[in-house]
């Protein structure tokens, strides 16, 4: 299969232009489906669970190819696609949302507005711990919404794409560690653990290149002291860059989660949230140069 470099680097600037589609977006539409198909599956079983991500993640493969075939590789089919499934830019307006309620002072409305980056319970956070958790986000997601659908596109086309946002769905979706998901969100966890495995230690290894010694530093020393695989790899980096000190004790829905700290500097403030999205922007496109040089 021929990738079309060209289609990816077109989806970039699609999506550094327009951010995601404001109607019709074509991941909720999947995520709709995702909730029916749920609903006549659930079970708490890891079995059905395994059903449940094969069936929908296969359904994305195969929608992939034919709209592939359909185009013949074309570059809109690629450009488009790759457009549908990225979200840097999204990702980054709702980091600067989060920056100017907490600039002003307004903890009600940063509280408020959190859910959309992060699940994590925002009722008890002040600035700091409110700053902590966007830039968090931010360098998750980096890796999650714009460097990962790269990669993935760069080596499937089209179906990669599709299947690559499929499991970060649905990881989004059902995998979290509670009492209905633990076992039935099981094989979704897991399967977004082995795709976000390589895209994540890139997007750490970017940063290093963007930002310099630090990055790396912290980066090799402190990302495997993360919980997750690849989230503290995408963390530790963007907090030896920003200079600050990321982990600490989450609040997930009464579950408390007590991480290991990452970086040396300081608690994160509200500009640092500024620095993250302009960070997270520069790899994003040093993403897309490197997927462009090796096509």
């Amino acid at each position: 299969m021929r990738v079309s470099g060209e289609g990816l680097l077109l989806g970039v600037a699609l999506d550094a232009l327009f951010g995601d589609p404001k109607r019709w977006h074509p991941v909720a539409g999947f995520g709709r489906v995702a909730s029916v198909t749920e609903r006549f599956l659930y079970k708490d079983s890891r079995w059905r669970g395994v059903v449940f991500a094969g069936v929908l993640v296969g359904g994305a493969g195969v929608g992939g190819v034919v709209l592939e075939r359909l185009g013949r590789g074309s570059v809109l089919v690629t450009a488009v696609s790759t457009w549908v499934v990225l979200g840097g830019t999204s990702l980054g307006r709702e980091g600067l949302v989060m920056a100017r309620a907490l600039e002003r002072g307004d903890l009600v409305a940063a509280r408020e507005r959190l859910p959309h980056l992060c699940a994590r319970d925002p009722q008890g956070l002040d600035e700091a711990g409110l700053a902590r958790a966007v830039v968090e986000s931010v360098a998750e997601n980096t890796s999650d919404a714009a460097v990962a659908p790269l990669v993935w596109g760069a080596v499937a086309g089209v179906p990669g794409l599709l299947m690559y946002r499929a499991i970060n769905t649905l990881d989004a979706m059902v995998g979290y560690r509670n009492p209905r998901y633990e076992r039935f969100g099981w094989a979704a966890a897991r399967l977004d653990d082995a795709a976000n495995w390589v895209p994540a230690r890139l997007t750490g290894a970017l940063v290093g290149l963007c930002s310099g010694r630090e990055a790396w530093r912290v980066f090799l020393r402190d990302g495997k002291k993360h919980p997750s695989p690849n989230a503290g790899r995408v963390e530790a980096a963007f907090a030896g860059a920003l200079g600050v000190r990321l982990g600490g004790v989450n609040e997930y829905g009464g579950r408390v989660e007590r991480r290991p700290e990452m970086g040396d500097g300081r608690a994160p403030e509200a500009r640092d949230i500024r620095r993250a999205v302009g960070l997270s922007a520069v790899v994003t496109f040093a993403a897309a140069a490197v997927v462009w040089g090796l096509r």
